[in-house]
């Protein structure tokens, strides 16, 4: 029973030594840039109301939320997801505010996956929220703290696929498609299998522009011909033409930040967050099979709050993050400036007197009393599985 009471749940782990203290520099790290981009730090209750995560909203399936009850009988959830629970607060103490709210945050999110997804069901999410801006900047903006982001954090090789919700959207539309055909096609875009997109396209009575527009969800890198070709395409859909306008114009001002290599446009990119309305984007690197940042536009959301104002954010999975530095071998600096100081009882007042004097100069100070069944030896086997560097016998 006692062996049973050291294990965690399934979905969950523990963070400890390096592993920990490395997971704080990289959150430090990621912060201070959010704050150099002028983006304010603020934080939310780890549970709300259940209506925050709502189906009308677009966030989390119901049966993925960890729900219970308060002493009232409120149905109360773990957030799946920061960006409603940021959208509430900015309504509540920004309500007024017409200009744009620069907002960051860092916290753990909750999902109950199904055990076969082998997936974390607690991860640490670090993003930002720009609301109350709908233009293409605020978008170049986002993108362009992304990769900042992830060079930041010690990545040199990383894609950040760029899409459009409007895309899907007007394809969809134009092509009258049924409920039942527009769930299997998203099915197969999100699980990359673009063969499978091609023969259900096949098997629909489409206009040869629909075709090769429907054609394009499969490119995982559409090109500037690609996205003309596109344009001409699209002149007699609207929804599907604004996408790639708005896409066209994010690109050219990319080039001023200098990160167009990093970014891909995808216009088959679709997400699980119903809220989105606009451009959406994922990123990933080698050794992670799950996107590292996420994120996208939803000018809509803040409406149920009772605010309009068109938004775009993002989010990196710390979690993931960290799992694709560690196996790309990317060493994130540590400070082990830490002294041992090992006394015996008669020297108790000079080692305290001493400990406290290296850390007033910013040193990291630990102290042990020495135990006559020990040898110095023990001590220094111990300071070396602390990772402390120093060891002074008094």
């Amino acid at each position: 029973m006692k062996r049973k009471l050291l294990h965690t749940p399934e979905g969950v782990r523990d963070i400890y030594n390096m592993e920990c203290a490395r997971k704080l520099i990289l959150q430090d790290n990621l912060h201070n840039l959010l704050k150099k981009y002028g983006y304010h730090a603020i934080e939310t209750p780890t549970f709300e109301f259940f209506d925050i995560f709502s189906r009308e909203i677009g966030t989390t399936p119901s049966k993925d939320l960890y729900k219970f009850f308060d002493r009232e009988g409120n149905t109360l959830v773990l957030r799946p997801d920061m960006t409603p629970s940021i959208a509430r607060c900015v309504a509540k103490y920004y309500g007024d505010e017409e200009f744009p709210v620069r907002l960051c945050y860092m916290g753990n999110t909750f999902i109950n996956n199904s055990s076969y997804q082998g997936r974390l069901k607690e991860n640490t999410q670090l993003g930002a929220e720009l609301v109350g801006d709908n233009s293409v900047a605020a978008d170049a903006e986002i993108l362009a703290l992304v990769v900042n982001a992830l060079k930041t954090a010690g990545l040199q090789e990383f894609q950040i696929g760029v899409g459009h919700v409007g895309f899907f959207r007007g394809l969809v539309e134009a092509a009258e498609l049924e409920e039942g055909q527009e769930q299997e096609l998203i099915l197969l875009l999100a699980n990359k299998n673009f063969f499978g997109v091609e023969e259900v396209i096949d098997s629909l009575h489409l206009s040869g522009t629909l075709k090769e527009l429907f054609s394009m969800l499969g490119s995982l890198c559409m090109t500037d011909d690609m996205l003309k070709r596109a344009q001409e395409l699209s002149q007699e859909f609207p929804q599907i033409l604004q996408a790639l306008e708005r896409l066209e114009a994010l690109q050219q001002i990319l080039s001023c930040y200098g990160i167009e290599k990093y970014i891909s446009i995808e216009p088959g990119m679709l997400s699980s967050y119903h809220y989105y309305t606009g451009m959406i984007f994922a990123g990933y690197t080698f050794g992670s099979g799950e996107p590292i940042v996420k994120g996208g536009r939803y000018d809509q959301l803040m409406d149920y709050f009772g605010k309009h104002a068109p938004s775009i954010g993002f989010a990196v999975v710390i979690d993931q993050l960290l799992a694709a530095l560690s196996r790309q071998k990317v060493e994130i600096p540590i400070d082990n400036n830490q002294t041992l100081i090992v006394y015996r009882d008669k020297t108790q007042r000079e080692a305290i007197h001493r400990a406290e004097v290296l850390r007033k100069e910013g040193n990291s100070v630990a102290l042990a009393v020495w135990e006559e069944s020990k040898t110095e030896e023990d001590y220094h086997s111990y300071a070396r599985r602390m990772h402390m560097n120093e060891i002074i016998f008094l």
